[in-house]
């Protein structure tokens, strides 16, 4: 099921790379917005779980953009414009009131897209299995 979703999107490149740039401006979307500081101590899940899954899905649907599951050349390319999105993302950050520069929060995004990178080469080989 999930390789047949992931094929469906690599025969659509139009709709995949509109995918992709819709989540990179959510991204810069909601790092223009200032939230206020969070009312409980401790570690606060939140924004961990946003990072990771929007740099997720960004880096997903970018790998299915640009290799297509047949231009494996050019894998590092779409891991690299990812990360790159996520540090661009964090200096975006220094311009905006209330907001700060993290490195923290570029592991999280690098950590997501990882994850990602992972899931569709797992998915490349499955599909030769099958």
């Amino acid at each position: 099921m999930f390789i047949s979703l992931v094929n469906w999107f690599e025969n659509r490149p139009k709709l995949s790379w509109t995918i992709t740039i819709i989540g990179a401006a959510l991204i810069f979307w909601i790092s223009s917005i200032t939230f206020p500081p969070g009312d409980s101590p401790g570690l606060d899940l939140k924004p961990l779980i946003y990072h990771f899954s929007a740099f997720f899905f960004l880096a997903a649907f970018m790998l299915i953009s640009i290799v297509q599951g047949k231009h494996k050349n050019l894998f590092g390319l779409a891991v690299l414009l990812s990360i790159l999105y996520a540090i661009l993302d964090e200096v975006h950050q220094l311009y905006i009131v209330g907001r700060y520069f993290s490195f923290g929060d570029i592991m999280i995004d690098s950590s997501g897209i990882l994850m990602a990178s992972i899931i569709y080469t797992g998915t490349i080989k499955l599909r030769k299995y099958k």
